[in-house]
Formats: structure tokens, sequence, C-alpha cells
């Protein structure tokens, strides 16, 4: 079959290399449909669409979303380390090198996206090719490919720091100066994703999606000023704004590639894109999950459960209306099957496989019932977080009443009982056994117990389960457990409103507005505001006044309200604190003992390593730089 000059081009370009052209002409088959076939009707075109999406990373499985177990939110146990070969665990353990880099993104798809992309542009902006598509459809098109040519290089430049830009796809008779490209300076790179995406923000892309029983998932305007603000946020960001540490990066025609001196301005900048994309959410109709349990009158349930559930469904309901960007194609399944705990004796192992853990430093993280940190709260102990205590009928929406657990484990913040599950915890899920939540599951996870550390390797490492990712709507039963899927959400609301805030924060200090965007998060999670908390309840009350102290509490809401999403992994590198947080030691209560004064004992699971400046930014495989000397390496490595 005929291949045309420019599919071979489309091929050939890898590694930004000359030296594997041939490697990649031996292995074109020979059934490829060429280009000018692929767009030649609406029909075919619409296919190559499709594809571009493709590329789009499986966020929903934990092995594919790098930042859900690159960091320390996560852990597996060790045992399993064969039979669950997670790559971004093994970053988290040490184990990224340059020779064959783990979650190498930039031999794995990435740069092949882009060019999938400009193909399309190329030929879809061309009025000659598909001559069956609408004016308004090709205009919609491209924004939506525009964007996405914009996300995949955003994604390159998070991972990488400096990326080249592949503005179009090299020809096959280019020189080898222009196959061999080099890095650009961070702010070049920068401002090329947003000028793409302020050209998709353009074109013919819906406000929302017309079509919601074909087309949810695809790009809309919501989408676009979304990731604007994420990307700006980034830039603005200690690790690319101001940062000394990478001063002596240059590429090799000698440009410098991190600008050392900080620039206040890219905050502002930052804030009004996310200030647009608000505006844009709200006109679309994006609100908070609004959970009614009135319209679940076969249930017996209190306002605390209700609280709970309508936290837990903002993020894991089908479709939720607080989702800003939902993949359909990235169904979560297999990471609810992962994070379920067995609930009953009778349960099938391995349809709930229970590994997913978090550690002991992330069950401290969120706030204590009346929204402060549990080492600021002047009214409540926790100077012995393994401490037991019974827990009484007015804990009993929460613990089970009568149960022995931790100290920790009482007196939190509802979005603690929404995402974690806990031995004593409890459970409430959509069948008959919950219809009340007076008498329904809960969480038994000492040894020997259904949750136990004692299931056939399937088992928590640190006795906190993942539960804010197992949606309500599921049969248990001993023929095993079925999940109700939902696509997984890329952003929600919350996630711009943290975005304004702390941009707005950085630009100007503490203000009414950005009090007024987290506390709209803090009413939803069902408690009080911030100058509320901390003046009543904080042994800091001034904290929320200065734009130091604001900044952190800005920065644990947010790894509080996304949690478990895959965001805390690229926050904690961006502000710079990744060598902070990720050289503490990983620790669990312990799991494989059976009674409760022997379960409440701190164990340690891993020694966590991060060298900075080195681990901030992935090593760029040696062979590529032997491919393309125009390439220089990630400093440290």
């Amino acid at each position: 079959m005929k291949k045309t000059a420019t599919y071979i081009a489309y091929i050939l370009f890898s590694a930004f290399g000359v030296s594997a052209c041939k490697d990649y002409i031996d292995v074109v088959p020979d059934n490829v449909a060429t280009i000018d076939n692929a767009f030649s009707l609406r029909n075919e075109a619409e296919k190559f669409l499709f594809t571009c999406y493709s590329w789009l990373p499986n966020n929903s499985d934990a092995q594919s979303n790098i930042g859900f177990l690159a960091g320390d939110e996560v852990w597996l146990p060790v045992a399993q380390r064969e039979i669950y070969p997670a790559n971004n665990w093994r970053i988290a353990r040490g184990g990224q090198n340059v020779n064959q880099p783990l979650v190498d993104s930039w031999r794995s798809g990435l740069w092949i996206a882009i060019r999938d992309c400009n193909i399309f542009l190329e030929n879809v902006a061309d009025l000659s090719k598909v001559p069956d598509l609408s004016s308004d459809d090709r205009s919609r098109w491209i924004g939506e490919v525009l964007f996405l040519k914009a996300y995949y290089h955003y994604l390159l430049f998070r991972q990488y720091g400096p990326i080249p830009i592949v503005e179009k796809n090299i020809s096959l008779d280019a020189n080898q100066s222009a196959v061999r490209v080099e890095q650009r300076p961070v702010d070049e790179v920068v401002n090329y994703i947003v000028t793409l995406l302020d050209s998709a923000a353009q074109k013919a892309v819906p406000l929302v999606i017309p079509n919601q029983t074909a087309e949810l998932g695809r790009v809309t305007k919501p989408i676009i000023q979304a990731i604007k603000a994420e990307v700006l946020l980034t830039a603005a960001s200690p690790l690319f704004n101001g940062n000394a540490d990478y001063q002596s990066m240059r590429n090799t025609k000698g440009e410098q590639l991190f600008k050392p001196s900080y620039d206040a301005s890219k905050w502002t900048r930052a804030a009004e894109a996310a200030k647009v994309a608000i505006e844009t959410a709200d006109a679309a109709g994006i609100r908070f999950f609004p959970f009614n349990k009135a319209e679940y009158g076969q249930f017996k349930m209190s306002d605390v459960t209700a609280k709970v559930l309508g936290i837990n469904l903002g993020f894991n309901e089908r479709w939720s209306s607080e989702h800003i960007w939902a993949n359909p194609n990235h169904q979560a399944w297999n990471i609810q099957r992962d994070a379920m705990p067995l609930l009953t004796p009778e349960a099938v192992v391995g349809t709930a496989r229970q590994h997913l853990s978090a550690p002991l430093k992330i069950a401290e993280m969120f706030y204590t019932k009346n929204g402060v940190p549990i080492n600021e709260d002047k009214t409540l102990d926790f100077n012995d977080k393994s401490s037991l205590r019974v827990a009484t009928a007015a804990d009993r929406y929460y613990i089970k009443e009568g149960y022995t657990t931790a100290r920790l484990n009482f007196d939190r913040e509802p979005r603690f009982y929404a995402d974690l599950g806990f031995d004593g915890g409890i459970w409430f899920k959509f069948d008959t056994k919950s219809l009340s939540d007076e008498d329904t599951y809960y969480v038994q996870a000492k040894l020997n117990q259904p949750a136990g550390a004692n299931n056939h390797g399937w088992i928590n490492e640190t006795g906190y389960f993942l539960k804010k990712l197992v949606n309500w709507e599921q049969a248990f039963s001993s023929n095993g457990v079925s999940y109700k899927y939902y696509p997984w959400p890329n952003t929600r609301l919350s996630d711009i409103y943290l975005i304004y805030a702390e941009a707005l924060n950085e630009a100007n200090g503490p203000s009414s507005e950005v009090y007024t965007y987290l506390d709209r998060i803090r009413e939803r999670a069902g408690i009080p505001g911030v100058l509320s908390s901390w003046s009543q309840f904080s042994s800091n009350p001034d904290k929320p006044t200065t734009k130091d102290g604001l900044r952190e509490i800005i920065q644990r809401e947010r790894m509080i309200e996304l949690a478990f999403e895959g965001k805390r992994y690229w926050d904690l590198r961006r502000w710079k604190l990744a060598v902070r947080y990720f050289n503490q030691n990983i620790t669990g209560w312990s799991v494989n003992q059976e009674v409760s004064n022997d379960y409440y004992q701190v164990r340690t699971l891993f020694q966590q390593t991060f060298v900075a400046p080195r681990d901030y930014f992935w090593p760029i495989a040696q062979g590529e730089l032997t491919v393309n000397p125009s390439l220089i390496q990630n400093i440290g490595w």
C-alpha cells in the first residue's frame, strides 16, 4: 500500500533523532491507511479525532496514574511488588534511574500524541479535506485537538521541565539540524501551551456537551479554561518561578532554561485565568454535588451519613455535577476493587482487594471536626494518637458503637470519614443491609477479621482504606463484588476554587475573596470557615491573616480536598516541598496483630528518600541523548 511522504514523516519523528529513522521505516505496517484516506470523509476524520483523544493518560488505573503512587499518599504491601509491579510506586521507593527511566513518558507515547494532533490540525484546517464536514464541526474539532496538543505538551512539561516545542511535524526531507531539536526555556513553553489553549477557546467548542448520550467526556470550554488555570498556576509556583537551583541549566544553544528571578506577576496571571475558569464553569451549570437524602426514601439515614455521602459522591458519582472534566474512556473499576475492604467473612477474596493504603501521616493530615489541624486544635487533645477509645452512641454514624479504635479516628472532619475506611469505621453501602445507618457495615481490620492482614496477599498495609474511590452503589455477596463504574474525574470544581485562592493569596495576600472560595469548599465539607475555625479553635489564631500562614492553610486544604486524586504528588513538586514530605518515613498501624493494644502501635513501613534538586524532574533516557545530541540531561542525572 502506498504511504505518503507526510505519513512517513509522521512515523519517523521519534525521540527527535535521525539515527532512529531507519528502524521506524522498517516497522511501518503495510495495512496502515494513508493520511489522504484518513481525511477523505467525515467518518474517517472522526476516527482520527478519537485517536488524538486516545493518548490521554488512564488516571483511573492506580498503576497508570503517575501521581497516585509515585509520592507518599498511597502505599502498597511490599510483598506485592511482583504481583502488582507498579512502576510509579517504584519511583516512590527510590527506583528512578537514567538508563531505563520509570514511567518514561518521553518514549512511551506523548510525543506520538502530539504528532497525531499536528497531522489532524494540518489536514482538517485544509478546507479541501473532509468535504462533508460542516464548518461548525470543523471549528469544534480543531478546538478540541488544539486543546489536546496543549495538554500533551503540559504533561511533558510538568514531568520533565524544559521540553522541545513541537509546533508542526518535521518533514521527511528535513536536514539534520531541523530534526535535532532542543529544549526551550520554561517561560516559552508555558506561553506556547497557553497560546494553544486560547486558540482552542476561540473555536466552536461547546460550553456544555450537546449530545450527552454520545459525547460526554469530550472537550468543553470549562475544561479548556480549567487546564489553562492549572498550567499558569504550575508556572507561577516555586519549582518554575525564581528557582535558582536550575539557573545553570542551558540548552545546547546556550539559552538559560530557568529564570532565577522571581516574577510575582505570574501569580496574577494565574489568578485571572482561574477566575475565568470559575465563571465559565458557573455558566455551564457546574455545581457541588447536591446530595438529597429524600431522593433515597428507602434508606433511613442521618444528616451525618448524608453529609459523608455527598462528599464522597462529589468525586465518585457517575457524571457528578461538580466534574469539570471526567474521562469516560477511563472508567474506575479496578481502582475500586483495589481500594475496597472485605466487609463480611463471606466476601470473595480478590473481588475486594483492599491493598491501596493511606499512610498514617495522610490520616493525620485531615482536620479535626473544628476545621483546624490536629496539632493546632486547642480544644481537642491528639498528643497520644494511638491511645484507645470505645465508640459511644454519639459516634455511631462514623464508628461502630462499642468498638475500640484509636483516638486518631475520633473527632475528625467529615472528609476524614468520607475518604478513609479504618478499623471500626462505618462503611455505608447501597444495599438491603444498609437500609438504616443505625445498623450497617463497618470495617474489621485486625488479624483474622474479615478485612485483616491474612487474606491471601490482599492486605491493607497501614490500616487505612481508600473509601473515597469506592462508589456506594455496589453489590457485595458471597459471589463477589460488582461496582458501579464512574469516569475518572481529572478536574473538579473545588480544584479551580483552590487554584484561584492560592494564586490570589500569592499575588495580593489574604483577602475576603480568598476566604470566600476556601469557605465554599469548607461549607460543603461540613466545617466552619477559615477565619471562624482559626479564631475559635486554633492555638495560632492569626495564621489566616498573613500570606505565609494562609499559604499553609491553602496547601493543606488542597491536599485534603483532592486527596487520592493523583494531585498531591504534583503539588508537592511545584511547591518545592517534595524534599520535605518525601524524606519522611511511611508508617501505619501494626496490622498483623489481633488485639487492639498491639494493632494500634505505629510501625515503619519504608524510609523514603528524595534527592533535591535531582528528583524534581524526570531523567531523559541516556539513549535519547545519544540519538539527539541537541538534548541536555536534567540536573542531577
